[in-house]
Order: C-alpha cells, then structure tokens, then sequence
C-alpha cells in the first residue's frame, strides 16, 4: 500500500470507475445497462476494486465519492513441519 501498481495506476483506475458510474459514458455501456459504483479489474498480481458516485447537478456531473482497494495474489501456501523438541524448549 502507498505505491503505484505497475500493473494498473490507481489515477488510471479511479478515471474508469468515474466514467463507470456516469450514466451514457463509453465505459458505463460497455458494462451494460445504466451506471455502476463499483468495477473490479483482475491483474496479473491480483486485483484491483474501484468505485465512485457522481452526481448530475445544475453545473454537469459532481463526483462526491472515490474509492480503491487493492488486493495482492496469494504467494505462498504450505506447511511448516517444527521438531517437537523446539517446541518444548524454545530460549535453548
């Protein structure tokens, strides 16, 4: 946390999840009908949810809302096998 994905930049990211929750834009109908507040992308590293609300005002859309969460791929799963006389004396 608090560095850039080389595999999605986060302000990249936060563009999309904007134009997702605007009804109309290319990215809210390449989704499907109407807009979404949350897009999720799958990377090689893991993935990556975006969010947004916007709101249409007398002045054009206000965004009032933007989120990211990241997650990290799993890197290692196992088992580690610890001799019992480790565990009966662990300071000797």
């Amino acid at each position: 946390m608090g560095q850039l994905h080389h595999a999605m930049t986060g302000t990249g990211a936060m563009a999309i999840a904007v134009a997702a929750s605007i009804p109309g834009t290319v990215v809210s109908r390449l989704l499907g009908d109407g807009a979404r507040s949350e897009v999720r992308f799958g990377h090689p590293s893991g993935s990556l949810a975006v969010g947004a609300v916007a709101e249409r005002t007398g002045a054009g859309w206000i965004v009032s809302k933007a989120v990211m969460s990241r997650s990290a791929r799993r890197l290692m799963d196992g088992q580690v096998f610890v001799p019992a006389e480790c565990l009966l004396n662990p300071l000797d």
